[in-house]
C-alpha cells in the first residue's frame, strides 16, 4: 500500500519524543508537510533537526507550545491556521494509588490529556469541513477500557477520548472529514520505561524486567510484549490517508490483543 499524503499539513500536539515523535516522522516521510509540538523552543528545535537530518526531503518544522493551555494553542493557531491531519497525542501519565489523587491533580490530567485535544480540534474541524477533507485522531489507550488499578486518572482520561471523538464524528457526518481514536497498548517509550522501572524495580536487565511487567501487570496481551511506537504510527499514518475514507467514528486498537474484547 503507497501512501502519499503530498499537499497535505499535519500538527501533531506533543510529538517531541515518543510515540507522537515516531508519527510525526512517519508522516513526514509519507509526504506530509509535518509541524512538531512541545513545550520548550529548544527541544523542539532540537527535534526538528534530527528529524530534518534524517529525512533531508522531508517538510518538517515546528511550534512551541503548552496546547493544555488555551494560550498555547492560540500560539500554534497564529502560526498555523489550518490543518488538514491533526493528532490529538499529547498525554501524560504516572501511577499514583486512586485515593490518593487529589483535585489538582484531576484537573491536570483533565486538562492535558482531554481538553487540550478538544481545543485544537474546534478549532480546526471546521475548516476541514469547509474544504471536503479532513482527518482528526484523538490518541486513546488501552486504559480507556481496562482501567488500569494503579492510574485510574490517566483510564478516566482517556476513556473520555473514546466519547469526544465519536462525538466529533458525528458533527462532520458527510463533509469528507474523518474523526477516530486509537487505542494504544502497552508502548515501548522512554516514559514506559520509566513506569516499568517504578512498578518493577531496577535491579532487573530491561529484557526481564520488560517481561516481568507484562506477566504482573498487562497479562492479557496476546504478543505478550511492548509494542513499538512504529507499531502505532502505522496505524495513525493509514488512518490519515485516502485508503481510510470510510473509516470515522472508530476507535481502532493497535494493542496487541490486550482489550479482552472483540468489539471495543
Amino acid at each position: 500500500m503507497n501512501i502519499d499524503l503530498s499537499g497535505r499539513t499535519a500538527f501533531v500536539s506533543g510529538s517531541t519524543q515518543g510515540i507522537g515523535r515516531v508519527i510525526a516522522a512517519r508522516l513526514a516521510a509519507a509526504g506530509a508537510t509535518t509541524m512538531i509540538n512541545g513545550r520548550g523552543t529548544e527541544r523542539v528545535e532540537s527535534v526538528v533537526a534530527e528529524l530534518r537530518a534524517e529525512q533531508p526531503d522531508a517538510r518538517i518544522d515546528g511550534i512551541a507550545a503548552d496546547v493544555a493551555t488555551p494560550a498555547g494553542a492560540a500560539t500554534v493557531f497564529e502560526a498555523l491556521p489550518e490543518v488538514d491531519i491533526l493528532v490529538n497525542n499529547l498525554g501524560i501519565f504516572a501511577p499514583q494509588p486512586a485515593l490518593e489523587i487529589d483535585e489538582e491533580t484531576w484537573q491536570r490530567y483533565w486538562e492535558v490529556n482531554v481538553l487540550s485535544g478538544i481545543r485544537l480540534t474546534r478549532h480546526y474541524l471546521p475548516g476541514m469541513r469547509d474544504r471536503g477533507w479532513g482527518r482528526v485522531q484523538f490518541m486513546a489507550s488501552d486504559s480507556a477500557v481496562v482501567i488500569p488499578a494503579e492510574m485510574v486518572h490517566y483510564g478516566v482520561t482517556k476513556t473520555a477520548l473514546l466519547g469526544v471523538s465519536r462525538g466529533f464524528a458525528k458533527a462532520m457526518a458527510g463533509t469528507g472529514v474523518t474523526v477516530n481514536a486509537v487505542i494504544a497498548g502497552p508502548t515501548h517509550t522512554e516514559g514506559v520505561e520509566e513506569f516499568v522501572r517504578a512498578l518493577v524495580g531496577d535491579e532487573l536487565p530491561w529484557e526481564r524486567a520488560q517481561v516481568e511487567f507484562m506477566r504482573r501487570h498487562r497479562p492479557n496481551s496476546l504478543v505478550e510484549r511492548l509494542i513499538e511506537p512504529e507499531e502505532i504510527a502505522n496505524m495513525v499514518v493509514y488512518l490519515s490517508s485516502e485508503y481510510a475514507s470510510a473509516t470515522t467514528g472508530g476507535a481502532l486498537r493497535v494493542d496487541g490483543g490486550y482489550v479482552d474484547n472483540i468489539v471495543p
